[in-house]
Order: C-alpha cells, then sequence, then structure tokens
C-alpha cells in the first residue's frame, strides 16, 4: 500500500511559522488527494486541509483559513502544508493522508495515513 512520511514538525513561538511536507511512495501519488489533519491529546482528530489530485480543488477548516496554505509537486511525491501566525491552539500531532478520486474531509473517507509529526507552538 501507500506510504506516507511527514517532516517539517517543531517548536515554535506563537507567531512564528512552520513548512511541514509529506512524501509518499508505493502507489502513483498523482491519482489521489491529499489531506493534513491533527490531533491534540484528548481530542478526535480534525480536518485541517485537503488537495485534489490536480491542485484545482483545496479545501480549508474554518480555523486555519487565511493563515495555513496546502500545495502538491507530483513531480515530488510531496504533499505541504505552510503554517503561518501559529497559535498555541495548533499544537498537535499532524497527518497527512491520501485519498482516490476526490477530496473529502472526514477521517474515514481517507485510505492511507502517515505517523505523525510534532508541532507544539509555546505562547
Amino acid at each position: 500500500q501507500m506510504q506516507l512520511v511527514e517532516s517539517g514538525g517543531g517548536l515554535v513561538q506563537a507567531g512564528g511559522s512552520l513548512r511541514l511536507s509529506c512524501a509518499a511512495s508505493g502507489r502513483p501519488f498523482s491519482s489521489y488527494a491529499m489531506g493534513w489533519f491533527r490531533q491534540a491529546p484528548g481530542k478526535e482528530r480534525e480536518f485541517v486541509a485537503a488537495i485534489s489530485w490536480s491542485g484545482g480543488n483545496i479545501d480549508y477548516a474554518d480555523s486555519v483559513k487565511g493563515r495555513f496554505a496546502i500545495s502538491r509537486d507530483n513531480a515530488k511525491n510531496t504533499v505541504y502544508l505552510q503554517m503561518n501566525s501559529l497559535k498555541p491552539e495548533d499544537t498537535a500531532v499532524y497527518y497527512c493522508a491520501a485519498r482516490i478520486r476526490a477530496i473529502a474531509t472526514m477521517n474515514s473517507q481517507f485510505d492511507y495515513w502517515g505517523q505523525g509529526t510534532q508541532v507544539t507552538v509555546s505562547s
């Protein structure tokens, strides 16, 4: 099956920026829509952003609109999440996920998941 590996997490102060990357292998990357989710301790995994296989259809959670930007480079089999103006409430483990044919915003609609990368935002 497809393998997804996230990177780019770390510790930043509120107002700072991070860029997450997700490298895919094992399946044709361009056939999949890609998404980013996050999960804080004691909370459900929540949708952050998603992008279609062509990059022409993008969706964001209301909590990150205007601050985060998702993009993909099919030639590099990689999806990115640029995170600006970070807030302490953005602290979570961030996961990337893959889905065939169409973008979605629910955990159950995605077929493959990475292991996550920790993002911590200090106040």
